[in-house]
């Protein structure tokens, strides 16, 4: 499925990147994991938001999510108004480095690394860039510590909301089953960008550590005329990303590929709707 959208905290779905480049074929992860600095750990779990009428009820997610829970989805307030409301600042981490845990991100055949500043606190961002499409299929991550108290499973009931903000949004698919054992959301589902109708997958995964706690979000995003012929790139992407603890075995976990030399290409476009929710 599909990639990032619009708040300073999750990116949106990148707009076309403009003339193809030579695709990079080669499967890839990014294994992160160095010592973090201490901040407070999440507070005990509270009651979870009272839904209102009519609210989506959860159903069970893609593969790599756990067993359906109770979770009641929130229908308002995206996980960055929820931070905000609890004093959680988020500060946005680098691939460079990075070892407090381990995530894996797919990359498909013929797709490639690409620098894109436009994405806020883009953390990783691949594409199709040879695709042809008017909007170039793509995925981004990016990556959260959170510091402050906050109830993890409180707040992953407000994963939903940044991406039914979306103009003319319509879901799909969505679920508040754990991923891999960690508090997560995904939802999948179209929405409008000017003309052009867009079929997105967005996952949000909280992972504490022994010293804190953060917030990983996966946006893939492709055109929906081409949606299934993107398809099999795209659902790699989203089966095959995970996030696990460290010291946790991994799937062939290698290094994304350096950004290239030069100008950047350029940067998704970004949704009036916030991301983290």
């Amino acid at each position: 499925m599909p990639v990032a959208m619009g708040d300073p905290l999750l990116p949106t779905p990148p707009s076309p990147y403009g003339p193809a480049a030579q695709p990079a074929a080669q499967p890839a992860a990014v294994p992160v994991t160095p010592p973090l600095p201490a901040a407070p750990r999440p507070a005990a779990p509270g009651p979870a938001p009272t839904p209102a009428a009519g609210a989506p009820a959860a159903v069970p997610g893609p593969a790599g999510g756990g067993a359906p829970n109770a979770l009641v989805p929130a229908t308002s307030g995206t996980l960055r108004d929820y931070f905000a409301a609890k004093q959680v600042q988020l500060e946005p981490q680098q691939a460079s480095g990075f070892t407090a845990f381990n995530i894996t991100l797919p990359m498909p055949a013929g797709w490639s690394h690409v620098p894109d500043p436009n994405v806020p606190d883009a953390f990783a961002v691949i594409a199709d860039r040879r695709s042809g499409s008017l909007y170039t299929p793509n995925a981004q991550v990016v990556v959260y510590r959170l510091v402050g108290q906050f109830d993890p499973k409180e707040a992953i009931t407000h994963g939903f909301v940044d991406s039914q903000q979306l103009m003319a949004w319509q879901t799909t698919n969505a679920s508040l089953a754990d991923f891999n054992g960690f508090p997560s959301s995904i939802i999948e589902g179209t929405y409008r960008d000017a003309d052009m109708t867009l079929n997105t997958s967005r996952r949000h995964v909280i992972v504490p550590t022994p010293d804190s706690a953060y917030l990983v979000s996966l946006t893939v995003t492709t055109g929906a005329g081409r949606a299934v012929g993107n398809a099999p790139a795209t659902d790699a992407i989203v089966n095959g990303f995970s996030v696990s603890s460290r010291g946790a075995e991994q799937p062939v976990s290698t290094q994304l590929p350096a950004a290239p030399h030069g100008p950047a290409a350029p940067a998704p476009a970004q949704p009036r709707a916030g991301h983290a929710g």
